[in-house]
């Protein structure tokens, strides 16, 4: 079963594609379309609840297969600021660039998302 969609995939992918075009320039609701999105995206291509990806003040998500949180604080998180996480998610950041620059806040021996950055989704079309 795929993640719940609260996003339409139609609008996530013009989001992202605007907040590409404008370098980032674009309004606040284009802006968190395109970051909550990007973390359905991630829910669905990392399905699982063992870490929790926030994108403060835009969204969070938990992805990534392993053992389930259920209380408190979660033994693994990514936490970033809304352009650095459209930026991995499109691939215009490497995700090692940004956690060596203090963009990315990654704890927890899940809390690597390389293997699922960027998302497919958010590529151009040829």
């Amino acid at each position: 079963m795929g993640v719940r969609r609260r996003t339409d995939p139609a609008e996530g992918r013009v989001a992202v594609g605007q907040w590409r075009d404008a370098a980032g320039a674009v309004p606040v609701a284009v802006r968190r379309t395109a970051v909550r999105f990007t973390l359905e995206e991630l829910a669905d291509v990392a399905p699982g609840r063992s870490v929790e990806v926030r994108v403060p003040p835009d969204g969070a998500v938990q992805a990534v297969e392993g053992p389930r949180h259920t209380r408190g604080t979660p033994p693994n998180v990514v936490e970033t600021d809304p352009e650095t996480w459209l930026g991995l998610a499109t691939g215009m950041v490497a995700w090692d660039e940004a956690v060596r620059a203090g963009k990315v806040s990654a704890s927890g021996e899940r809390a690597d998302l390389t293997a699922w950055l960027p998302l497919q989704a958010t590529r151009r079309r040829a």
